[in-house]
């Protein structure tokens, strides 16, 4: 991949995702301009490390400010762009079900704001970051992108899915070429603290009692965060009207021995805390990943047990920081 003298810009850049993203982009040459509001969703301090590395890199810019703001983004957009990566969002579905409307908010109106500074100033390329949560309960496994989807079970889901709707909308009608890329669980170094794998690592290490909702069978698709910022880079070169791609590791853990996994990565016994199950939680994520192997080059390098590897050596580093 060859991104010089490529000028993209990445919404969200200074998360978990974004900033592992900028740091692959810029090492391929690009310019990348960053769009974050450092929002309190998590500790915003955490955000700015992310991307303290990045700072001092000619080919980085930061734009603080929220896309909903439509005058914001007219000032972001006095630049040129090659291409946008969406990456902005709020996220979790246990928070949207709290506040489905700060989820429309952000998740579909946002969308919509950037979609039409595209439409305005001819930007022609929009990588939008949707989730496996679309495909909701889906009966049929391992998930593709061909399923018929109707069955989403949370707000976060259902903004995704709206999101990708008014993606073929503005391609359709205004020509933009987008790809849609449902994420399937993904973790790895600077993961948000409330996401599964970072949480149980804290709990475990502290030796405070790791909650385990429903019997520990549920069944998760985890995807090592370089793996996902691989299909990313890729899904931004592929020249397409618009196509949507699983991006996933095509392997399914339980519960159960994902904490096991856990245990093993950082060395220490975990103790359980048994929950029901929780409501908009799905039972299976499982992604075919055929159809981006075959269009995008996309071929996971980090089985599980690498990536957890990697993250707890990120953790444990980093635990009193």
């Amino acid at each position: 991949m060859n991104f010089s003298d490529k000028s993209i810009l990445v919404t969200g850049g200074a998360g978990f995702i974004g900033s592992h993203l900028c740091a692959k982009l810029i090492s391929l040459g690009a310019k990348i301009s960053v769009i974050d509001n450092f929002n309190d969703f998590y500790d915003p301090e955490i955000k700015r490390r992310n991307i303290q590395s990045l700072l001092s890199s000619g080919n980085f810019g930061l734009k603080e400010g929220d896309i909903r703001d439509s005058d914001f983004l007219d000032t972001v957009f006095t630049d040129h762009f090659d291409a946008v990566v969406h990456l902005a969002a709020m996220a979790g579905v246990r928070p949207s079900i709290q506040d489905p409307q700060l989820y429309n908010d952000v998740n579909i109106v946002g969308t919509t704001h950037l979609l039409e500074q595209c439409r305005r100033k001819d930007i022609k390329k929009f990588v939008f970051g949707s989730s496996s949560s679309v495909y909701g309960i889906n009966s049929k496994v391992p998930f593709s992108e061909d399923d018929n989807i109707s069955r989403t079970i949370s707000p976060y889901a259902a903004t995704k899915l709206a999101g990708e709707a008014i993606c073929h909308t503005y391609h359709h009608l205004y020509g933009l070429s987008i790809v849609c890329l449902r994420f399937f669980t993904v973790y790895g170094p600077r993961q948000r603290p409330e996401m599964a794998i970072h949480k149980f690592m804290r709990l475990i290490h502290s030796g405070e009692a790791v909650p385990m909702f429903g019997d520990g069978g549920s069944r998760r698709d985890y995807t090592y965060v370089a793996d996902i910022v691989d299909g990313i880079a890729g899904s931004i070169e592929f020249e397409c009207d618009y196509e949507i791609f699983n991006l996933g590791g095509s392997r399914t853990v339980t519960l159960s021995e994902l904490i096991e996994k856990i245990e093993q990565a950082i060395g220490t016994k975990a103790s359980i805390r048994r929950l029901p199950d929780q409501p908009g939680d799905v039972p299976v994520t499982y992604a075919d990943i055929s159809k981006a192997a075959k269009l995008l080059g996309y071929h996971p390098n980090y089985p599980l047990e690498k990536g957890l590897t990697n993250m707890a050596d990120w953790f444990l580093k980093n635990i009193t920081k």
